[in-house]
């Protein structure tokens, strides 16, 4: 429940945070850290808004109906991303270059 709060600290006053921090907590979570151009506006884009407020063919418009059963999350921010990926990989993650990098990226 701690690893909940910390994540999600925003939401800390709004009605549903309780059982999101309950659902959070009920099993296993996979963890990944994306990189490239724009991502996280990219993610969000993949992700759609919150569940309420999400497009079709989206992954929270789709795979998600409640605020507080929230199967994916993104962040919106660099500063967010940086404050995760601290909490869920605080060993550091792996600097690795990708050889399809040149194929898709200009230099």
């Amino acid at each position: 429940m701690e690893m909940a709060q910390t994540h999600y600290k925003d939401p800390l006053k709004k009605p549903f945070f309780p059982g999101l921090c309950k659902f959070f907590s009920s099993g296993p979570i996979i963890c990944m850290c994306w990189e490239g151009k724009d991502i996280i506006k990219q993610g969000r884009q993949m992700l759609s808004e919150t569940p309420l407020a999400s497009k079709q063919g989206s992954i929270h418009g789709d795979y998600s109906i409640d605020l507080g059963r929230n199967i994916c999350h993104g962040s919106g921010l660099p500063e967010e991303a940086a404050h995760e990926l601290e909490m869920w990989f605080p060993e550091g993650v792996n600097d690795w270059g990708k050889t399809v990098d040149s194929w898709v990226y200009e230099s």
